[in-house]
């Protein structure tokens, strides 16, 4: 959310949001509980069957220690004799998955006795941080926020103009300099002109670069402190825009970057684009940074904050699921 109440009631977290989002994250039979039904019928709920559901939780990314968690709380509950049926292992796959992932659920709040309020954005070649920075940047305007896109891509010139394409959509301020530019001083510069036009936000682009690439991560961090100079409590969000068909690799950019730069929320993309959307259970599990957002397309009406009980609802149940 932010520090302002919207302008317009409709806001992108509507039922349609969640319904793309049950559509897209579970295309044909990715869901964890499909046709666990027909497995069950004529069964008691019983080791053989939570083997299956470990092997699920496994294949779509979930990572071993959720799992064991999980596992632990469903293996009580049939001791208990709790869990007669399939509904009730249903449910109860849903509540600790929800219990798992509900601490991440925190949306962005823009702080406005920071101004302007700096966020910059992080991540890998390929995992939507210009486009999710457009579709931040009409977010806050929408919310009625004087905004600034920085180009802090000077590695690519494309990035550049994508950025600036997104500042005239939005109506953003733009600032950049030419390719090949130092990125610290693009972005001193951007925060220069930010305060000097009265902008509330700035939304900084940086190059992609792999977690592994320690030459280019050093760099990030000299962004980091460039920003710092300007304002010593900035960038007051550190914003990591991960790739979610990257499964695993993408909890091991999260765990790099945060060692590198000190990562504040999360925004995990592309999940239409794949059936192991089990791996924010996994990152939330391990690394316990708020997820802000989360991207099922390329519409800015495919992007909404992270609601845990809907998306366990939809990776339990599948795109049969009634909204949340």
């Amino acid at each position: 959310m932010f520090g302002r109440q919207p302008k317009d009631s409709a806001a992108p977290e509507t039922p349609g949001f969640f319904r793309r989002m049950r559509e897209r994250l579970n295309r044909g039979n990715s869901w964890l509980t499909y046709d666990l039904g027909d497995l069950l019928r004529g069964r008691q709920i019983d080791a053989a069957i939570l083997e299956e559901l470990e092997t699920r939780l496994l294949s779509a990314d979930v990572g071993v220690d959720a799992t064991e968690r999980i596992l632990e709380e469903l293996r009580g509950k049939v001791a208990r004799r709790e869990l007669a049926d399939v509904a009730a292992l249903t449910a109860a796959l849903r509540t600790s998955i929800t219990a798992i992932l509900a601490p991440c659920a925190q949306p962005l709040f823009i702080d406005t006795s920071h101004r302007p309020f700096v966020i910059l954005v992080v991540g890998v070649n390929g995992s939507g941080k210009t486009t999710t920075i457009g579709k931040l940047a009409r977010r806050c305007r929408d919310q009625g926020y004087a905004v600034l896109l920085a180009a802090g891509d000077t590695f690519r010139a494309a990035a550049i103009e994508q950025l600036k394409v997104w500042a005239e959509r939005t109506g953003a301020a733009f600032a950049a300099q030419g390719p090949g530019a130092d990125p610290g001083a693009v972005v001193f510069d951007a925060l220069a002109a930010a305060r000097a036009r009265g902008s509330d936000v700035v939304l900084a682009d940086t190059a992609g670069r792999l977690h592994s690439q320690s030459h280019l991560m050093e760099e990030l961090k000299k962004v980091k402190r460039v920003i710092q100079r300007t304002d010593a409590e900035a960038p007051h969000e550190v914003l990591l825009v991960l790739d979610a068909n990257q499964g695993q690799n993408a909890l091991a950019q999260a765990q790099q970057f945060h060692a590198a730069v000190g990562v504040t929320g999360l925004v995990l993309t592309k999940l239409d684009g794949t059936a192991k959307g089990g791996i924010v259970i996994a990152i939330a599990q391990q690394l316990r940074i708020p997820i802000r957002y989360m991207g099922v397309g390329e519409s800015s009406e495919d992007f909404g904050e992270f609601d845990a009980a809907a998306f366990a609802q939809a990776l339990v149940d599948g795109p049969q699921a009634n909204p949340a």
